[in-house]
């Protein structure tokens, strides 16, 4: 069930994203509390969130600003969510796919480079589980228990990867492969992930690199 406070800051967040609250705009806490019928100190608390997410700005005696995309935190699940949502989410779709496009096959590159390491081998174990429960799911057109698995098994390879840059972007590709929950896996997607974990498990670089960016183009 959704909480009073996350109701309330999707609200706002999506009201900011969507334009609906204008960038340059000001709103007062009594503004936010009419239109989200919350309390005070819940708006409060959700206006915190969004001023560290960069979508506001609260100062003394100015109250509520609005800011443009550019100081948005675009990489925070929550912000890309709103977008995804929102009306460019198309446009929005095309920018996060090609972030993927140009770092996942990287990572699945550098995750088979270091996946015959001794000290990997409960992450390599974990990927060939998550993709047998993956195909299993996907047998089963069991979509939630699919796009888990999804989700853990891009996760394994950019953690596997070492580099921690690409593993922080797990949060975003798995937003994303949340947002896409409602498609129904085929078998050749299956196969394709399938064949990037192997690949990754064998230590294959260029095969990893290679299956990571047809299920990438697939999205």
């Amino acid at each position: 069930m959704t909480s009073a406070f996350d109701r309330v800051l999707d609200q706002i967040g999506a009201a900011v994203v969507s334009g609906a609250f204008a960038a340059g705009s000001r709103r007062s806490t009594d503004d936010l509390v009419i239109r989200t019928g919350a309390s005070r100190s819940i708006v409060r608390e959700a206006v915190r969130v969004l001023v560290a997410l960069g979508l506001l700005s609260a100062r003394p005696r100015v109250g509520v600003t609005v800011l443009g995309v550019r100081d948005w935190d675009v990489l925070d699940p929550r912000v890309v969510r709103w977008r995804l949502q929102g009306p460019d989410g198309e446009q929005v779709a095309a920018e996060l796919r090609a972030l993927r496009a140009a770092v996942e096959p990287a990572a699945a590159a550098a995750a088979a480079l270091r996946a015959r390491l001794d000290e990997c081998a409960d992450r390599r174990e974990a990927l060939r589980t998550t993709a047998d429960e993956l195909a299993a799911a996907a047998a089963r057109d069991h979509r939630p228990d699919f796009v888990a698995a999804d989700v853990r098994l891009h996760q394994l390879v950019l953690d596997l990867s070492g580099n921690a840059l690409y593993r922080r972007l797990h949060r975003v590709v798995g937003q994303v492969l949340l947002e896409r929950g409602s498609i129904r896996p085929d078998r050749h997607d299956v196969g394709l992930h399938r064949a990037l974990a192997q690949a990754v498990v064998d230590g294959r670089a260029d095969d990893a690199a290679e299956a990571m960016r047809a299920i990438v183009d697939r999205t």
